[in-house]
């Protein structure tokens, strides 16, 4: 397939290196002078989607994403799909995927779970929104970028599955480092913490994943130095998504607040811009029952 790529950072370029190596032809856009094997890199977004069978996009957020779709769904081919990979509020996808319907191209938000290791290794997670029809035909492009797709329901679906997914991910850590920080506390050896809670109802992905206390469980950003698998200020936004749609929907999400509101003193005043969203740990560690 004839496929055009927008939105080459960390994510995208290596999403879009996997196409290519499959076999499409691949042209891809961004703001930044970058390069990627095996795609053809053109000089804006239009042309990348002009002619095209698929476009996917992959952008920091709603405000771009609006201003990237006035731009390329009146130069994409009736007929063609969309699918777009960023991480956005559920209001800007819903806004773009009617755009697209009136210009007869089939849209799909498919924001991912699994990070930069996954984008390279091709295992992302796709939460996708989307009529049937633009699921099936995107299917075998997510089959190639990943290792899983669910069709989670009409447009906006997908932002809204990944955004309570990662409200769950973004309070359960802060759960699992207030526990090992109690834990020293109490005299409890770490290793004896995991042990318990990794076999017991505390069983959770933040600690038996990807746990916050170094040299405890299988690998992780922990172990070096909390170098960011997903960073602190990712986390942030995606929390930041959360309210925006609990606010829009009337949702009463308290433990969600409480976690944007962490997370957001963590990122802008306590050093944990650039680190990963575990290091919730050691800030703990510091703290004393105020």
């Amino acid at each position: 397939m004839k496929i055009g790529f927008i939105g080459l950072g960390n994510m995208g370029n290596p999403m879009a290196a996997n196409l290519a190596k499959a076999g499409h032809d691949v042209s891809g856009f961004d703001m930044a002078d970058v390069t990627v094997p095996g795609v053809t890199m053109v000089g804006s977004g239009p042309e990348a989607a002009t002619s095209a069978d698929i476009v996917v996009t992959m952008l920091p957020n709603g405000q771009i994403l609006r201003a990237v779709a006035s731009e390329i769904i009146s130069a994409m081919t009736p007929g063609a799909v969309w699918i777009d990979c960023s991480t956005v509020d559920v209001d800007s996808a819903r806004a773009v995927a009617e755009q697209a319907k009136e210009a007869d191209v089939l849209a799909v938000d498919a924001p991912v779970s699994g990070g930069i290791g996954g984008a390279a290794a091709g295992t992302l997670t796709f939460m996708a929104g989307g009529s049937d029809a633009a699921f099936e035909k995107a299917s075998p492009l997510f089959d190639i970028m990943g290792q899983k797709a669910v069709h989670c329901g009409e447009s906006g679906a997908g932002q809204a599955a990944k955004i309570c997914n990662n409200m769950i991910l973004g309070v359960t850590m802060i759960a699992t480092c207030e526990a090992f920080a109690l834990a020293d506390k109490l005299g409890l050896d770490r290793q004896k913490m995991f042990d318990v809670v990794s076999t017991s109802s505390g069983y959770s992905w933040t600690m038996n994943a990807y746990c916050p206390a170094p040299g405890v469980g299988p690998a992780s950003p922990a172990d070096n130095d909390y170098q960011p698998g997903f960073a602190a200020e990712l986390m942030l936004k995606d929390l930041r998504l959360s309210q925006q749609a609990a606010e829009s929907s009337d949702a009463d999400t308290p433990m969600g607040q409480i976690a944007t509101a962490l997370y957001e003193q963590f990122v802008e005043s306590e050093g944990g811009l650039g680190k990963d969203f575990s290091a919730m740990l050691p800030r703990f560690e510091k703290r004393n029952r105020s």
